[in-house]
């Protein structure tokens, strides 16, 4: 069984933020079970849609400048604006 891959343990569980994940110890499954797994997965994986690397790293890198203008980290925030800005001073008497 060393050509199986671990997959999550609440594999094929649909995830709910206010619902608990069941917990699923893949070491109590029967290798029928975990093999039942991977092709689900596989399944899952041969449909999505793969762009190439060099490609989206330029939409990627586009998206970026286009939106540097208006990112806060690039720019800085206005001390106006700034709600992290100290509102007075302190006083030692």
């Amino acid at each position: 069984m060393s050509g199986i891959r671990k997959t999550s343990s609440a594999y094929g569980v649909p995830f709910f933020p206010h619902q608990r994940m069941p917990v699923i110890n893949i070491d109590d499954l029967t290798d029928k079970d975990k093999l039942k797994m991977e092709v689900e997965q596989l399944k899952k994986e041969v449909k999505l849609e793969r762009e190439l690397v060099s490609k989206m790293c330029e939409e990627i890198k586009t998206y970026i400048e286009g939106q540097s203008g208006e990112d806060p980290l690039v720019k800085g925030i206005p001390e106006d604006k700034n709600p992290f800005k100290e509102k007075g001073g302190c006083i030692i008497a």
